[in-house]
């Protein structure tokens, strides 16, 4: 059922962080541990929430639990964050329809991956440019263009900018590649006011460098807004030297989750803080192995990571 859309002004800032989806011990959707999920993380400061992206497991969900999981969430927040809804397709067509679903249900933001599929299936610049254009077309809020590594599709500053300057809705940019800062850095410089946007996308190890290069945002792991929080608000506040000093703090656990677990790392600290009942991600994806969990948690309960005491 539609909800009254996020009335949050533009533009957004601060931490998105991804929420993962839910499952029980049977794999199956777990819609009130998501409820959960989401509460806590609203609760750990998130500033808005992502839903349905990689580190969501959105390729291993059915359409239908796709809508499952974006209508209960968007219900749920009821407004009280802005929700960024993930709605890549190869199909412009189907990306464009998914785009539209979401925004009438309440999303603020879609976020988009240029078209690919597997290894080999990728569309030329034109046929980029095309896409964007269909979906742009389609809705009337904005679009966050993912620049992934698993997408395998070469996304210049160049394109990036024209985008940005050619299609009114294209206006935020999720930069997750390897050097991150720099190609912030240019986008802004090419993109100018139409660059609404710039956000760091490489789950914060480098959110220092992406932030001293103009970041605005990041779209990180769903298990600790809250330490995100203790580097991003001092930053936007003047004091650099605070934010790097939680920065520092904060890095050894962003980097095990990062180098070690990967998208079930906040599943497992909302496991073991009672936020959730179970862990579990969909085969053939792996649960972690005992003693990476045990690594994780250490490193978060030195932190004191409200993940671990939110459900307690």
């Amino acid at each position: 059922m539609p909800v009254t859309p996020h009335k949050a002004q533009r533009p957004y800032r601060g931490v998105f962080p991804v929420a993962p989806t839910i499952f029980d011990e049977r794999g199956e959707l777990d819609l009130e541990g998501q409820r959960r999920c989401i509460d806590f993380m609203i609760d750990a400061g998130s500033n808005g929430i992502c839903i349905l992206a990689n580190f969501s497991e959105q390729f291993v969900l059915t359409d239908a639990e796709r809508e499952a999981v974006m209508f209960a969430v968007l219900e749920h927040v009821a407004g009280r964050v802005p929700v960024i809804v993930t709605t890549t397709h190869f199909s412009s067509a189907v990306c464009a329809a998914r785009s539209k679903q979401a925004e009438a249900a309440g999303a603020a933001m879609v976020m988009v991956m240029p078209p690919y599929h597997g290894a080999t299936f990728r569309v030329p610049e034109k046929g980029i440019v095309e896409f964007f254009k269909v979906l742009s077309g389609a809705i009337d809020i904005p679009i966050m263009i993912q620049d992934a590594p698993v997408a395998g599709t070469p996304l210049s500053v160049e394109l990036l900018a024209r985008l940005a300057r050619e299609l009114s809705n294209v206006r935020y940019f999720k930069i997750e590649v390897a050097g991150a800062a720099s190609k912030l850095r240019s986008l802004i410089e090419a993109g100018g006011k139409d660059i609404e946007g710039p956000w760091d996308g490489e789950e914060a190890i480098t959110l220092m460098a992406d932030l001293d290069a103009g970041a605005t945002g990041a779209m990180t792991g769903g298990g600790y807004p809250d330490g995100i929080r203790q580097i991003i608000d001092p930053y936007f506040a003047g004091d650099r030297e605070k934010a790097k000093a939680a920065y520092e703090r904060w890095l050894p656990l962003i980097n095990y989750e990062n180098r070690q677990c990967g998208l079930i790392a906040c599943k497992a600290m909302m496991q073991a803080g009672g936020v959730i009942k179970s862990d579990a991600v969909r085969h053939p994806l792996q649960p972690l192995h005992p003693a990476t969990r045990a690594g994780l948690l250490e490193l978060a309960k030195e932190r004191d990571a409200l993940a671990l005491r939110w459900g307690k």
